[in-house]
């Protein structure tokens, strides 16, 4: 308190400063010594943990290396081996074949000089879809027959190493793989040998196919890792082949490099940083032996190339460091700096405040006013200065046009602050802008008023309190405004009745997934448009969410007329062409139809009744309206009571699996069958799989089911001769959930199933939400081995994209293209390009739902592949589908091609 009893302003933080100041505070052995001190120790902190990211990132570049070269490896093992598997089956099933029917040498010698056992072996070559040559040999290394020619020209491989282990080691392995000088043609190639034993297990002879080192190199270079290299090795230290091609090191002994050494220790797989043969360069290397064959694959990448990418990332985190180093001395800098500086003028602070700001005294005399005030409400600083009084403020204010009201009533509005009373009023300016006055007393007996333009403020609140009522994309009042205008209308209802009607958009979902999501707005905003301008003046019209809209008319009747005229304009409305960016789409709807008081008291509950009227109209067949009926509510109740039977069915084996045979157009012999999924219901009998599964999709069992068709699938196909195949349906809830390459891979390994014998069938369905998860699934899927078939090609929106994205095994052509086969050119033109398509991009074709002779023969003559339907067969129990199956049943007919 001051002598005279007034109080006085609180010192100011500027005033206290430079009274510190005053007293030695800023001396140099005070805060700037320790501000530098400080940021000295920062910047050595920022280099020490820059240094240890970088080392941080360069090890986890590196291992990122190892991992992918590891995982390649991988693959290519476990492809090879199947490779060779495949190219060595003639090899493999005839040296068993001829070790039991042969005992001693000479028998060898005359089985194979008859010509028909070179017919024997040309045909079996060409069977197995590969041309090369399978040669066979005597026990003493004499070629005594061969599939390319007869009678076969004589070669002696009996200084070749497999000939002498062969004949040495008894016990040994049956394969050998050896890269030689070929004798029958020039140039290098890869001998694929199998040893040939009698019963007894005396050796009778051996058998050779051969492959080139090019053709092993061309595959190398197909999938080959960027920036990588990758190798065939004999298990004994030989390579085989290579990308990039070297040719001189084809041959070369690398048994004694570290990296074979290693993956001899670490039982057939290492990976290590090693020294390249030919260029000395630094490589990190992996290495993995093949599960059934002698060999070895590696890969390599340069470490320099490796961490190109460190690189990049350590200069980044360098200049980050060094920018944070320099902005740590800047504003060291400016901390010293500030420390120095005088008090800041308090105009500059007050100048470039966002709020006006006036100071009065007790004397209503200006005090201090900004520049901000002025600019508000464009006063002129000839007036406006200090010592002025307020009231000519206020004038100056109404002369200007810039005060709401009397200057009387504002100036004793704002004397309130003046008697110790803080008001705060929200204004509305001449020109329409909103401004916020705050009056708070200050010691003294004076006031300070701030002003802040809180325009934009207020419009930004508007627009919330509109988008609470309103759809943003189509302008439409929402789902609360309309219950809120619905029971508005209920409560005012005198007489007559209320129709509400539920509208559901049919197929909206395949507009968002096969167009994108900007044009299924495009179509919404154009229907909000067409059903408001169809709609009365008494109808009130809403977006629900999603693709749902409302409307509740009034009627003087049931409700039923008026409402089912509106409907007729609705669906006139709906089918017309609506211009959605570059393309013109039309729309259909499921209504449903709800009358008040008659369905219901409340708005949720028309609304309800209205939505199951429309779910009802829905299951009807789509495009079609329903008006509410009391026995819809118990077709609910039965459709929850289904699921709950479909989950209690899944737990105690209910769910059985069919099988329909599906069948080569060229020779009528069956390749395999499609798992489809049949409930037998204890009490209702066999539910329709139309019945079930769209159950099993809307409550979420459908990937239950799923996993529980596909694990009995393959334990039923795995009791089958070898080369049938089973296919099972995937729905796009399995695909959802990530997990299902691991799911198939527990499943085959559980049923003892090869995974080539599997095929998955998908349909686009699945890749149009999100293609790019969709087609990395799949790559896992193909990883494993199975066979993946495009199902219901030809009835989406964009099939033919996906050819190109995925190399799809086999499409399966829609039953709705051959049921009318026989009858329409326009059909057999659509099978035809499909089957062209499939060979050009070396996919098998199956035909569903073959049910007539004309049919089959159409589909020969078109080259399709396999065909399915009622045919052949319907679907038949496991048991039933078994007999036919070991009966080696045959459907014959002469093939058209």
């Amino acid at each position: 308190m001051s002598k005279d009893n007034t109080e006085v302003w609180p010192e100011s933080p500027l005033a206290h400063f430079n009274a510190k100041r005053r007293r030695g505070f800023l001396s140099k052995a005070g805060p700037i010594f320790w501000v530098c001190v400080c940021g000295l120790t920062v910047l050595a902190f920022i280099g020490g943990a820059t240094a240890l990211t970088v080392e941080h990132l360069r090890g986890q570049e590196l291992q990122r290396s190892r991992e992918t070269l590891q995982n390649a490896v991988r693959l290519l093992a476990r492809h090879f081996d199947q490779r060779f598997a495949d190219f060595e089956a003639v090899e493999r099933s005839l040296a068993t074949e001829l070790g039991r029917r042969i005992t001693s040498p000479d028998e060898l010698q005359k089985i194979a000089s008859d010509e028909s056992f070179h017919q024997m072996l040309r045909a079996r070559v060409n069977d197995s879809g590969d041309f090369a040559g399978v040669n066979l040999y005597d026990v003493d290394g004499n070629r005594v027959a061969s599939s390319t020619k007869w009678p076969a020209t004589p070669v002696n491989l009996s200084d070749r190493n497999y000939y002498r282990t062969f004949k040495r080691d008894h016990g040994g392995s049956p394969v050998a793989v050896e890269l030689v000088q070929s004798k029958l043609s020039p140039g290098l190639t890869i001998v694929v040998a199998r040893k040939i034993t009698g019963q007894d297990g005396q050796f009778l002879g051996f058998i050779t196919r051969s492959i080139s080192p090019d053709d092993v190199e061309r595959f190398l270079s197909s999938i080959a890792l960027p920036n990588a290299t990758v190798a065939l090795f004999h298990q004994g230290g030989t390579l085989l082949a290579r990308f990039p091609s070297v040719s001189t090191a084809l041959g070369r002994d690398f048994s004694s490099s570290p990296l074979a050494a290693q993956a001899l220790l670490n039982g057939g797989q290492a990976t290590m940083t090693v020294t390249g043969f030919l260029d000395r360069e630094e490589r990190i290397a992996s290495v993995r032996f093949l599960d059934q064959y002698p060999l070895a694959v590696s890969a390599t990448s340069k470490t320099s190339i490796v961490l190109a990418n460190w690189h990049s990332q350590a200069r980044l985190v360098l200049a980050g460091a060094g920018a944070a180093g320099a902005v740590g001395l800047v504003m060291m800098a400016s901390i010293v700096f500030c420390l120095r500086k005088q008090r800041r003028q308090l105009d500059v602070a007050v100048n470039n405040m966002k709020q006006g700001l006036v100071l009065f005294d007790q004397s209503e005399r200006l005090i201090v006013c900004n520049s901000r005030y002025l600019d508000m409400f464009g006063l002129s600083p000839e007036v406006v200065r200090p010592g002025c009084a307020l009231r000519d403020i206020i004038q100056h204010r109404s002369d200007i046009g810039s005060l709401p009201g009397g200057v009387d009533a504002y100036c004793e509005f704002i004397r309130r602050a003046k008697l110790g009373r803080a008001t705060e009023t929200l204004t509305q300016t001449g020109d329409g802008r909103w401004m916020q006055i705050i009056n708070r007393p200050v010691p003294g007996g004076g006031w300070v008023s701030t002003i802040e333009d809180v325009t934009e403020q207020r419009r930004a609140e508007e627009r919330i309190a509109r988008l609470a009522r309103y759809d943003v994309v189509t302008g439409l009042p929402n789902r609360a405004f309309f219950l809120e205008r619905l029971q508005q209308e209920l409560e005012k209802r005198v007489e007559g009745s209320l129709a509400v009607c539920f509208l559901d958009i049919d197929e909206f979902k395949s507009v968002n997934d096969s167009l994108g999501h900007h044009i299924g707005d495009e179509l919404l905003k154009s229907i909000a448009a067409a059903l408001r301008d169809c709609i009365g003046s008494e109808a009130f019209l809403a977006r629900l969410g999603g693709d749902e809209f409302a409307i509740f008319l009034r009627e003087s009747t049931d409700g039923r007329n008026r409402a089912a005229g509106l409907i007729a304009d609705l669906y006139r409305a709906l089918q017309r062409q609506h211009s959605c960016g570059p393309y013109m789409l039309s729309a259909e709807a499921s209504i449903g139809v709800a009358i008040a008081p008659k369905d219901g008291g409340t708005c949720e509950e028309i609304l309800q009744n209205a939505d199951l009227a429309m779910y009802e109209a829905k299951f009807a067949g789509k495009k079609s309206y329903r008006f509410f009926e009391p026995a819809m509510e118990k077709r609910t109740r039965e459709r929850r009571m289904l699921e709950a039977d479909l989950r209690k069915a899944l737990v105690t084996g209910e769910i059985e699996v069919y099988f329909q045979p599906i069948v080569a157009l060229s020779s009528g012999e069956i390749v395999g069958c499609e798992a489809l999924a049949r409930w037998n219901h204890p009490e209702r009998g066999f539910v329709s799989p139309n019945e079930f599964i769209p159950v099993a999709e809307q409550s979420g069992l459908i990937d239950s089911l799923g996993d529980h068709v596909l694990r009995l699938a393959c334990a039923e196909a795995a009791s089958w001769p070898a080369h049938l195949k089973v296919a099972v349906n995937i729905s796009p809830a399995q695909f959802k959930t990530f997990g299902l390459p691991l799911k198939v891979a527990s499943a085959l390994e559980k049923a003892g199933l090869l995974p080539s014998r599997l095929e998955l069938e998908i349909t686009e369905a699945i890749l149009i939400k999100d293609d790019q998860v969709a087609v990395d699934i799949l790559h896992q899927l193909r990883a494993i081995g199975v066979r993946v078939a495009l199902d219901d090609f030809g009835t989406g929106y964009s099939s033919l994209s996906y050819l190109s994205k995925f190399p799809f095994d086999k499409i399966k052509i829609d039953r709705c293209f051959i049921k009318e086969l026989s009858d329409s050119s326009r059909s057999i033109s659509i099978v035809k390009t499909i089957v062209a398509l499939a060979a050009e991009h070396k996919m098998s074709t199956t035909a569903e739902g073959v049910e007539t002779e004309r049919q089959r023969d159409l589909l020969s003559e078109l080259s399709c592949d396999e065909m399915q339907g009622f045919f052949v067969s319907r679907p038949r129990p496991a048991a039933e589908v078994r007999e036919m199956l070991t009966s080696s049943r045959m459907f014959a007919w002469t093939a058209s091609r």
